[in-house]
């Protein structure tokens, strides 16, 4: 099976083709500022997108001869994971969605692409907004704002079939807490195949991370939201984007924050520790929703790469189940897998409704 993956990100298009489970094309295509700059809006993008993808094609002699082409999923509904067949009514919502972001392009392009190749399938897998909470989770102190979700479900859920293989054992026979630390951090509860617990790492919820401010004390957030100090807009970016590491350091590149750190920068050391302190109470209370029964604990995401960060929060969370580390992400052989999974029949395809 010859499969097209496309993983639109905010400054860059990822592409990869694999044949079966081997890769044989994997680039990251960046795109500047002033590429972008040209473009009113996101979806003013999609042409300079496909143009992309097809030229890198074409410049490594790679026909349009694929049985599928998979794209990353957008910030549409919430659904359950899995892997999707792409419908008119997701390209409709992905066109809408409440939420302007270049990962709404993916569902868009592998449609697109897939309708001129004869044979060819177009999926989507695992988007941002899988939602599988228990209705325990859902409910806060006001009814005016249940929890929602928006997570790294794509990266965790393959990580956990990857732990699961290496043990000859089935993901949906594991109880696992998985945390993925990137720009946004998320912790997951996974009993037997769902994320039943999940924090809203793009807006809101949970640590704080290299650009999310996460969990805000809610009167003087509200205080400052009527103080005249900031517009609605750059009150949003002081959640997500220039928060976190961002705003208390000006960086969000963690070996930059470890060179101040061993330069004598106590500031800069207080500060990463508390980072590393409010993930490991969350994978904490992680454990109070799997009711202390967990098979592992899985750390992931480009962070997990540091030692410093990675040493000191084991020292934290080591007591409850063993922790494995799979540092950095491979978002474009997940879809690959889960596309190849839904070929050969070893997938549900869900639709989307």
């Amino acid at each position: 099976m010859l499969i097209l993956a496309i993983n639109p990100g905010s400054t860059s298009t990822k592409v990869a083709v694999y044949e079966d489970t081997s890769p044989r094309l994997t680039r990251t295509l960046r795109h500047s500022v002033e590429q972008l700059a040209a473009y009113g809006s996101v979806a003013d993008q999609f042409d300079f997108r496909k143009d992309v993808v097809l030229r890198e094609l074409e410049a490594d002699d790679i026909p349009l001869r694929f049985d599928a082409v998979i794209g990353r999923g957008g910030l549409f509904k919430p659904i359950p994971g899995g892997v999707y067949e792409i419908n008119e009514r997701m390209l409709h919502d992905a066109r809408f969605a409440p939420r302007p972001h270049a990962c709404n392009l993916g569902c868009l392009l592998a449609a697109h692409l897939a309708r001129h190749i004869p044979g060819c399938r177009a999926f989507i897998a695992d988007p941002g907004v899988t939602d599988e909470l228990d209705d325990v989770a859902r409910i806060t102190g006001s009814p005016l704002m249940p929890r929602i979700t928006t997570w790294h479900a794509l990266n965790q859920r393959a990580v956990a079939r990857r732990f699961a293989a290496e043990r000859g054992q089935r993901y949906e026979d594991l109880d696992l807490i998985i945390c993925h630390l990137g720009g946004g951090i998320s912790v997951g509860a996974h009993r037997h195949g769902r994320c039943i617990d999940v924090n809203n790492a793009l807006d809101g919820e949970g640590p704080f991370s290299p650009e999310r401010a996460g969990t805000l004390p809610a009167g003087p957030l509200i205080d400052l939201c009527y103080s005249g100090r900031f517009t609605r807009e750059e009150l949003k970016k002081r959640i997500s984007g220039h928060a976190g590491l961002a705003a208390h350091l000006g960086t969000t590149d963690i070996p930059e924050i470890i060179r101040r750190i061993e330069g004598g920068d106590t500031h800069a050391r207080l500060v990463l520790d508390a980072m590393i302190y409010q993930v490991a109470k969350s994978i904490c209370a992680q454990a109070a929703v799997l009711c202390g029964h967990m098979d592992a604990i899985l750390l992931t995401g480009g962070i997990a790469h540091s030692d410093y960060v990675i040493s000191h929060l084991k020292k934290r969370i080591q007591f409850l189940a063993p922790v494995h580390v799979y540092p950095g992400e491979d978002e474009l052989e997940a879809l690959a897998l889960n596309a190849l999974g839904a070929l050969r029949g070893e997938l549900e395809v869900q639709e989307y409704r």
